[in-house]
């Protein structure tokens, strides 16, 4: 790729580990997504010398745009635009109309409040968000803080800065890209298609050898960037390539489902949960979980429209509620133990039966750090399906990790269930 970036997060709190960076990985895949390389990431609090580090050292990298998120506010500690300009030798000016813009939004925000605000320091802090670098171009607010995008002199590359709010960040993003220092940096990236496969159950070290197969035999594999990453099971391989590698593209995409194909599970950047829900189209579902908590119901009700098919869910933690609202008869837990494919395989036919559905699915299990045995030890999850007219089918995971982890995995696992179920 021929353009390259880098991103500055700002923002002590991010850097103390208070506030978890969801605008860097952001800010990064829109700019992959473009055919622009991203070179680094970096993180630094809200101080001028080290800010101004980080930006030298992009440029030192040769990168051809830098962006910047945070540090725009009206506080004392918001010291982005002024450690920038200072670093490009662009003198701070007055913007009126961005001011009186900004003073608009504080007006509609401070007529929402019940108690008076101090105007003074308000004032000033609306006058502050509305200082420009010389040459440099504003962006509107999306929230009160505007962004700047600075054009490239010198030895310093075009300069992107924008909001912390991510919400604010990524309303701006198309806004920002339209400016022309940006534009005129991004001006010779290339046209690249990123395409993703899906697998479930598969380890990285067997994609890898697939993949060293692939490069022997795929014409053109050296124009496919290839990355993979392995999370709560799923092994995530995307590839970024130019249009010119078409062909090559298609030969990989065939000889990995040839060599996995039991386990790839989705081809065209579907994930598990598009699939799920794809699948419950027309149906019902309700879960039954002990061990997971109600995650499961979480994850099928973390999409729009989840409603048509999630009728409800039972957090059967105890087994007085595995008896007295699944109906899991207690001589039956008394003899294979709550952590048991037959009290699983109850669990979900109680939730199917007693919320009136077509499928559900259930969770029971030894999540940690205490309660295993040796038999039974931390991480020993079963899962129950049932679905109306078929036998309830059961399973047993042994689960690595701690207890995070074992439910997490269990959640994930229990959805892929699901998608074989209603296949």
């Amino acid at each position: 790729m021929a353009v390259r970036a880098g991103v500055v997060v700002t923002g002590t709190e991010v850097l103390s580990g208070r506030v978890t960076d969801q605008n860097g990985p952001w800010v990064a895949r829109q700019l992959l997504e473009m055919g622009v390389d991203v070179a680094h990431i970096t993180v630094c609090g809200d101080r001028p010398a080290d800010l101004t580090a980080q930006l030298q050292f992009l440029a030192d990298q040769r990168v051809d745009l830098i962006i910047t998120t945070g540090g725009l506010g009206p506080t004392a500690d918001d010291l982005t635009v002024a450690t920038v300009a200072a670093l490009c030798g662009r003198a701070l000016h007055l913007d009126i109309e961005l001011e009186q813009r900004i003073d608009a939004i504080v007006q509609r925000w401070r007529s929402r409040m019940s108690t008076a605000i101090d105007s003074e320091p308000l004032n000033a802090g609306i006058r502050k968000q509305a200082m420009v670098p010389a040459g440099a171009l504003s962006i509107a607010p999306t929230g009160t803080a505007p962004g700047v995008a600075i054009p490239a002199t010198g030895e310093l590359p075009a300069i992107l800065i924008l909001p912390g709010p991510p919400r604010e960040l990524q309303e701006m993003w198309p806004d920002a890209l339209e400016t022309a220092p940006v534009a005129e940096a991004l001006a010779n990236r290339a046209e690249v298609r990123q395409s993703t496969i899906r697998a479930y159950g598969l380890s990285e070290a067997d994609l890898a050898a697939t993949l060293r197969a692939a490069e022997l035999k795929v014409s053109g594999f050296d124009d496919l960037e290839i990355t993979t990453c392995l999370r709560l099971g799923e092994l995530e391989m995307v590839t970024r390539y130019p249009d010119s590698a078409d062909a090559a593209y298609a030969k990989l995409v065939t000889q990995v489902a040839e060599s996995h194909g039991k386990q790839i599970f989705s081809t065209d950047g579907s994930t598990i949960d598009d699939i799920v829900a794809h699948r419950l189209s027309g149906r019902r579902i309700a879960t039954a979980e002990s061990c997971t908590g109600g995650m499961i119901a979480a994850r099928l009700t973390d999409r729009a429209g989840s409603s048509a098919y999630v009728i409800g869910g039972v957090v059967s933690y105890s087994n007085e509620v595995k008896s007295g609202i699944l109906g899991v008869p207690p001589e039956m837990i008394s003899e294979h133990g709550a952590v048991s494919e037959p009290v699983a395989a109850a669990m979900a036919e109680g939730a199917r039966e007693g919320l009136g559905t077509d499928i559900a699915v259930s969770t029971t299990g030894v999540a940690g750090p205490g309660g295993g045995t040796e038999l039974k030890p931390v991480g020993t999850v079963c899962f129950g399906i049932a679905v109306s007219g078929r036998a309830t089918v059961t399973r047993t995971l042994h689960l690595s990790g701690d207890r995070a982890s074992v439910r997490a995995l269990s959640t994930a696992a229990a959805m892929h269930m699901l998608a074989n179920a209603l296949a």
